[in-house]
């Protein structure tokens, strides 16, 4: 079962069993009732309203925000494990060192150049990159140590281009928008519901109460904004950046 239907009958089931139960409870209200004597329930629903959706954008926001700094982490973890493979080859002989720290560059500066605005316009990694970065992992893995202290060198770089490889896959998962269409189905519904609940208070043409709707609608407008912005942490306004290549492999940038 599709989820949008599941959530359609549950929303259809909820509102219905909610007006079923106004309808009979109100049948049995006599005609002495005062409703007065009670608290005004439509400036409760919208407070409760308010503050349930008000808790909803800020785990969202919260969501997206953690999603961008997870995916500059994996950009700053990739680029030191390729930057120690480039340095932990120099117990290496001279040939095979400087194809190591060749191909590596040549993968550093595809990232930064290419595969980063890939990233941005498709939301995916490239081939290229995944085929360059299989190069230096066949460098390192191919090389046979001749003595005790190329073999102590060896496993340590064999471990960092895993951690490279790791930090790439998880560069990729986050290349693209992660927030479900489900969740910006409720964030935008919820928008117009607690807008349009200022309607339901009687608001006036007066300036200050004209001020304060237009202002509380711009906040919720801003704050989906940002939402939208932080989703995709390489595509848009506020993008994870590749500073932590460009700091080790400063060559890289040109």
């Amino acid at each position: 079962m599709s989820e949008w239907l599941v959530l359609t009958l549950a929303m259809a089931s909820a509102c219905a069993v909610v007006l079923t139960i106004a309808v009979l409870n109100n049948r049995r209200v006599g005609e002495d009732d005062d409703p007065s004597e009670t608290p005004d329930v439509i400036e409760y629903m919208t407070m409760m309203i308010g503050v349930v959706y008000a808790i909803v954008l800020g785990l969202a926001i919260a969501g997206v925000w953690e999603g961008r700094s997870a995916a500059q982490e994996s950009v700053r973890l990739e680029a030191q494990a390729l930057h120690e493979v480039r340095a932990r080859s120099s117990v290496y002989p001279a040939e095979v060192r400087d194809r190591i720290r060749a191909d590596v560059d040549a993968y550093v500066g595809h990232v930064v150049r290419d595969e980063w605005k890939a990233m941005s316009d498709r939301g995916s990694l490239t081939d290229r990159g995944t085929r360059l970065l299989d190069r230096v992992r066949a460098d390192v893995t191919g090389y046979e140590p001749r003595t005790d202290h190329e073999g102590q060198a060896y496993q340590p770089l064999v471990d960092q281009v895993a951690a490279a490889d790791d930090a790439r896959s998880s560069r990729g998962q986050s290349a693209g928008a992660t927030m479900p269409g489900v969740v910006w189905f409720g964030l935008i519904t919820g928008a117009l519901v607690t807008v349009g609940l200022i309607f339901t208070l009687q608001i006036r043409r007066t300036f200050r109460e004209l001020l304060l709707a237009g202002l509380f609608s711009a906040l919720i407008a801003f704050l989906l904004f940002l939402i939208w912005d932080f989703d995709s942490p390489f595509g848009r306004g506020v993008p994870a950046t590749a500073a932590p290549f460009l700091d080790l492999f400063p060559h890289a940038g040109g």
